[in-house]
């Protein structure tokens, strides 16, 4: 660890941090007697700790946010000329990264025009919101504000987004939520008999789970239904890839009750899956499709909320209402960083073709994963698409009875003890917090993935015998 603190230095950032830091997704109590960790630099694949212990970084960051890896210079290097000649102004105005930015994008989502820039994905899933709620008002009488969610996928902290929110655990003690939010099964195979399909399987139950989707909006009214909002791969409620058939069918039944496809890419934009967008595995057509993390790999914030032209066109008015286009701002999108990184952050993806990388490397550790499966009679299933990978942990494949989440942490805390940071569900969904979450860095290489799988082959013996 190069430029490491003196150990007084880092005594005094640890003390500070206990006394001032409120951390993220974390309960405080334990740091009276223990210290909290402290990530002091990052290079590639690898971070260091304020011990100097050294980690392999299997999960992006923390939250599948790292893409491109630690330690870009030439992303700092843009973002620190870009702040010297115009750090900001407000998004009522362009910039010249914003542009270049917006039309490097785009050229990457075919069928997609505008680019409304933010900063987080929670915010850019309330921006989409927003958006559906006032064409409903300008263009079905203040019919159609119904916003449709998918049990088990997470659209972010905010209360709205919370109000789309299919993880129950995460929602507690937090409401009341907003109106006109209502949620549709899951569409996750191994776990079928949860939604009534036990007795279909492949592309036959890809369109029956998104059928319950048409029993949803026929029960609330096509006509009261303005939007429905899904991941494209459920990421925190268990990484789940929808089966053969559904999206589809999913497409065909917006399209048949004139609902508008929202897209949450928050997670598995800009390459996470081996293409830029997880929906474009799938040949479908989105009408807003959102983002965030790894959009310029957690250098600069930056969120988007991504539309079609039709979209987009709804807004125009030449009335004098006070409303007659989108009445919304986010202050720090106006911030030129952002664009400024993602831009070279995508620059960076194409040029040392990461996209590749992640379908070759996301193959490797899947085969890895399932090869621990044979091994581990824990692991139920595996599952994933490119470096998005996750393995549910069981009791008893038959029954498929979750392990509990003391001992999901067990695995991962025996892992990070062997150096290798892994993810995992934990406190989102209630008795189903038992998936083993795996996104590394796009840069990801054989010899990576090979340890990464290894620590989590050891912790399995040694958790489980």
């Amino acid at each position: 660890m190069d430029g490491a603190l003196k150990e007084n230095d880092i005594s005094h950032v640890v003390e500070a941090d206990k006394a001032h830091v409120w951390h993220h997704l974390t309960q405080h109590k334990p740091f009276e007697t223990v210290d909290p960790r402290i990530i002091v630099e990052g290079k590639g694949m690898r971070v260091w700790d304020q011990n100097g212990k050294e980690y392999i970084d299997a999960v992006s960051g923390g939250v599948w946010t790292v893409n491109v890896g630690y330690g870009r210079e030439s992303i700092a290097d843009v973002v620190r000329d870009q702040l010297v000649t115009l750090n900001y102004f407000a998004g009522s105005a362009g910039s010249i990264p914003g542009a270049m930015f917006s039309e490097k994008l785009i050229s990457k989502m075919p069928g997609m025009t505008r680019v409304y820039i933010t900063n987080s994905g929670s915010e850019a899933n309330e921006k989409a919101f927003k958006m559906v709620r006032q064409i409903a008002h300008k263009r079905y009488g203040g019919k159609k504000t119904k916003i449709l969610y998918r049990d088990r996928d997470y659209h972010g902290s905010t209360l709205a987004a919370m109000s789309a929110g299919g993880q129950d655990e995460r929602n507690m003690q937090y409401g009341p939520f907003a109106p006109d939010f209502v949620r549709v099964p899951h569409c996750m195979e191994y776990r079928k008999d949860e939604i009534g399909l036990g007795h279909v399987s492949g592309a036959e139950f890809g369109r029956a789970a998104a059928d319950l989707i048409e029993d949803v909006i026929l029960r609330e009214g096509p006509d009261t239904v303005g939007a429905l909002c899904l991941e494209p791969i459920t990421a925190g409620g268990g990484v789940i890839e929808p089966p053969e058939g559904y999206w589809d069918r999913v497409r065909e039944i917006c399209d048949k009750y004139d609902i508008l496809l929202h897209i949450d890419e928050v997670v598995c934009g800009l390459g996470r899956t081996g293409t830029w967008f997880g929906y474009q595995h799938y040949g479908i057509q989105p009408d807003f499709v959102t983002m965030a993390k790894g959009v310029a790999s957690g250098y600069a914030a930056i969120a988007c909320c991504v539309t079609t032209e039709k979209v987009f066109e709804m807004f125009k008015d030449n009335s004098d209402d006070v409303l007659n286009h989108f009445r919304d701002i986010s202050t720090f999108g106006g911030c030129t960083a952002g664009p400024a990184a993602a831009l070279e952050n995508m620059r960076i993806i194409e040029d040392e073709g990461l996209l590749e990388n992640t379908t070759k490397m996301g193959e490797r550790m899947l085969g890895n994963l399932k090869a621990l499966m044979d091994k581990h009679a824990v692991i139920g299933d595996v599952r994933g698409k490119g470096l998005f990978l996750g393995a549910e942990l069981v009791k008893d494949r038959e029954t498929k009875e979750p392990v509990s989440e003391k001992d999901i942490a067990a695995v991962v805390a025996d892992c990070g003890a062997q150096g290798v940071i892994i993810g995992a569900s934990n406190r989102s969904i209630p008795g189903r917090n038992n998936v083993l979450c795996f996104s590394p860095a796009l840069i990801v290489t054989a010899e990576d993935v090979d340890r990464i799988t290894d620590a989590v082959d050891n912790a399995l013996a040694k958790v489980f015998g």
